[in-house]
C-alpha cells in the first residue's frame, strides 16, 4: 500500500509524555474484527518494512525517555531487524520505559519480549485493544478474538487497555462502565471514538455526542486516561486508502 499520506513520528507532551511511533510489519494476523481496517497498513517485504521503520525510528529523541511503539497488529509482526532497531534506539536515546502493543492471540510471546527489553534496562508496557468489556458486544458484533470474559485474567498479561466507543448500542452507562472497569484492572485506559472507515460497523453521531456531553468531562483530565476523538489526535496515522 501507498505510504505517503501516512505520519510515523510524534511527541506526545500530556498525560504520560512520550514520544509514539507507527511502524509497518507485515499485519494484524487475525484482520476479523469487524470495525478495523489498520491491517491495511502493511507489506510482506521485511526489507522493505525494515528500511521504513529505521527512517521513522531515527527521528526519536529520547525528550522524555519513553516511546511508544504501535503498528497495524502486535509488535510480533515486526520484522526482527526492526526489533533490534528498536532497542539499539532506546540505547542510543536513553529510552528507559518502552510501550508496545499486542493482540490477545499473540501474548504468549509477552514474557521474552519484557525479558529482552528488561535485560537493557528498559521497562515495558503492552497494551491490548480490548475495545469493551462486554464480552458478548465484543464477539458477536465486533468479533475481537478474545476469548476470555474476566477483565482481571486478561490483565495478568498487559498493563494498557485501548477501548473503542460511541458505537451503536453503546449508553452513557455502558462506556462509563468500561472505562471504570479498564481502570479498575490497568494501568492506563486509551479511550478511541469510532470513526467512518472501510469496515461494515458505523460510528453512532448520537452515542459520540453522549460521550462528548456525558463521558468525556468525567475523565478528560484524569492523568491514567487517553481520549482520542479522531485516530490521528497522537499525532500519527493517516488515510490508509490513499
Amino acid at each position: 500500500m501507498s505510504d505517503n499520506k501516512m505520519q510515523r513520528y510524534s511527541v506526545i507532551p500530556d498525560k504520560n509524555p512520550r514520544e509514539i511511533v507507527l511502524l509497518r510489519g507485515t499485519g494484524c494476523k487475525w484482520r476479523r474484527c469487524r470495525f478495523c481496517d489498520y491491517h491495511l497498513d502493511f507489506s510482506a517485504d521485511e526489507t522493505a518494512n525494515f528500511e521504513l521503520n529505521q527512517k521513522v525510528l531515527s527521528q526519536v529523541t529520547g525528550i522524555f525517555h519513553k516511546l511508544e511503539v504501535i503498528n497495524s497488529g502486535s509488535f510480533c509482526d515486526l520484522d526482527e531487524k526492526t526489533m533490534n532497531r528498536i532497542l539499539q534506539t532506546c540505547r542510543e536515546k536513553e529510552i528507559s520505559q518502552i510501550h508496545f502493543e499486542c493482540h490477545w492471540r499473540d501474548r504468549e510471546n509477552i514474557p521474552a519480549l519484557r525479558s529482552r527489553f528488561s535485560a537493557a534496562g528498559i521497562s515495558t508496557r503492552i497494551k491490548i485493544g480490548i475495545e469493551t468489556f462486554d464480552s458478548l458486544f465484543r464477539e458477536s458484533y465486533l468479533d475481537k478474538g478474545i476469548d476470555e470474559k474476566n477483565p482481571a485474567v486478561i490483565a495478568e498479561n498487559f498493563n494498557e487497555c485501548c477501548l473503542l466507543q460511541g458505537l451503536p448500542g453503546q449508553t452513557e452507562e455502558s462506556m462509563k462502565r468500561d472505562i471504570e472497569t479498564g481502570l479498575a484492572h490497568f494501568e492506563r485506559v486509551c479511550v478511541n471514538i469510532m470513526g467512518r472507515n472501510s469496515r461494515p460497523v458505523l460510528p453512532d453521531p448520537g452515542v459520540i455526542r453522549i460521550f462528548f456531553d456525558k463521558v468525556r468531562p468525567c475523565y478528560e483530565k484524569n492523568p491514567r486516561v487517553d481520549i482520542l476523538m479522531n485516530n490521528t489526535d497522537f499525532g500519527v496515522g493517516g488515510d490508509i486508502h490513499e
